[in-house]
C-alpha cells in the first residue's frame, strides 16, 4: 500500500466493503479521499458480483467532514467543494444497497456521507454533528441527503444549533436506522447484509429506484453554488481559520 493510500478496498462473497483509512486527520474528506472513494464505488457498482457496498473505517473517527486544512483560502470555483456532491449522489443513486458502519464520531460532511447510504449501523458511543453553522459555513450540499432522511423538527434545531448529538437522538431523528454496543457493530452490519442479499439484485435496484423518486429529486446543482460561496465567503474563512488555530471566531461572543 502506498503513503497516498487513504481508503481500503475488500471484495468478498458478493459484498464490497470500503474502508475510510486515513486517522491521522480523522478521516477528513481530502482530495485524495474523495478521489479515492469514488473510484472505488464506481469499480463496485461496475462489478456485477458486488451485491452490496459497506462504508466502514479505521481509526476513532468516521468521518471529520471536508480536510479544512485543504479549504483554507479556497474560492468558490474550488474543484473540492464542487466535486463532493457527485460523490453523494453517486452513494444516493446506487442500484445496489450501501451500509454504513459507524463507529465513531462524525461531523458535517461526514455526516451526509452515511446520510446518503441505505442503511447506518451506530456503535451506541458514536456522536454527529453538522458543525457547519459555528464555522461559518452552511450545510447546503448534505441537506439533500439528510433531510429526506430526518424528522423535520429534530433536523431543523440541530443544523441551527451545530451542538453534538448522541446515537440515540440520531436514531429517533432518523438519521441512523439501527444502535448497538460498539462490540456489536460488526455482527449487526452482517445481519443487514443477510437481509439486503436476499432479495434478487434487478428488484432491489427498481425498489430503490422508486423509493428514491419518491423522496422527490435533490437539487445539488442549487444547493452546490450556496455550499461554495460560504465556504469562499468571509464568515468560512474565518471559521476555518478559527477552527484550525483553535481559537473562538470573531463572531462567537465573549465569556463573561
Amino acid at each position: 500500500m502506498t503513503s497516498d493510500r487513504v481508503l481500503q478496498v475488500a471484495v468478498s462473497r458478493g459484498v464490497a466493503t470500503l474502508t475510510l483509512d486515513s486517522p491521522a486527520n480523522r478521516n477528513a474528506l481530502s482530495r485524495a479521499m474523495r478521489g479515492q472513494l469514488r473510484a472505488a464505488l464506481e469499480e463496485a457498482l461496475a462489478d456485477d458480483a458486488v451485491r452490496v457496498v459497506v462504508l466502514d473505517h479505521t481509526g476513532r473517527v468516521f468521518c471529520s467532514g471536508m480536510d479544512l486544512s485543504e479549504a483554507a483560502g479556497g474560492s468558490s470555483q474550488d474543484q473540492g467543494v464542487r466535486e463532493f456532491p457527485e460523490l453523494l449522489q453517486l452513494l444516493w443513486s446506487s442500484p445496489k444497497p450501501v451500509v454504513a458502519a459507524v463507529r465513531g464520531p462524525a461531523r458535517a460532511g461526514g455526516v451526509g456521507l452515511l446520510a446518503a447510504c441505505d442503511a447506518v449501523v451506530a456503535a451506541d458511543s458514536a456522536t454527529f454533528a453538522f458543525s457547519e453553522v459555528r464555522l461559518g459555513l452552511v450545510p447546503a450540499v448534505i441537506s439533500a441527503v439528510v433531510l429526506p432522511r430526518m424528522v423535520p423538527h429534530v433536523a431543523h434545531r440541530l443544523m441551527l444549533t451545530g451542538q453534538v448529538f448522541d446515537a440515540a437522538v440520531a436514531s429517533a431523528g432518523g438519521l441512523v436506522d439501527v444502535v448497538v454496543p460498539d462490540a456489536d457493530v460488526d455482527g449487526e452490519v452482517r445481519a443487514q447484509l443477510v437481509h439486503l442479499t436476499a432479495g434478487a439484485p434487478a428488484a432491489l435496484a427498481e425498489t430503490k429506484r422508486l423509493l428514491r423518486a419518491r423522496q422527490g429529486a435533490l437539487a445539488f446543482d442549487e444547493l452546490l453554488d450556496l455550499s461554495a460561496r460560504f465556504f469562499a465567503g468571509e464568515e468560512g474563512q474565518e471559521g476555518i481559520a478559527a477552527f484550525r488555530e483553535k481559537r473562538p471566531a470573531r463572531w462567537v461572543p465573549a465569556a463573561d
